[in-house]
């Protein structure tokens, strides 16, 4: 028993993740949803831009750097691995 007689162990090949072809451009419909959705949501990070308007992560830092010019985002916390950025409240919003 203990030779090696019995079967051997199959091993898995593990689970694979389709690839998602993210655009490098925006199309006017995801750039009138960032100016729309972004700025209302409470926890914006790159990721949560790419997720929601399939787009790149470097057109993404690009877009919340924008938002953050204008005013309309306020950052929470910028690391050279992670930026964190919420909404502006008090400026003429009513919360």
């Amino acid at each position: 028993m203990a030779g090696g007689k019995g079967k051997k162990k199959k091993w898995s090949k593990g689970k694979s993740r389709d690839k998602v072809e993210n655009k490098v451009l925006m199309t006017k419909e995801q750039a009138d949803r960032l100016f729309a959705e972004v700025p209302k949501m409470k926890l914006i990070t790159v990721s949560a831009v790419v997720e929601k308007l399939k787009i790149n992560g470097g057109l993404a830092r690009r877009c919340l750097r924008i938002l953050a010019d204008d005013g309309k985002i306020r950052p929470v916390l910028i690391s050279r691995a992670q930026r964190i950025y919420t909404r502006n409240v008090g400026e003429g919003e009513d919360e």
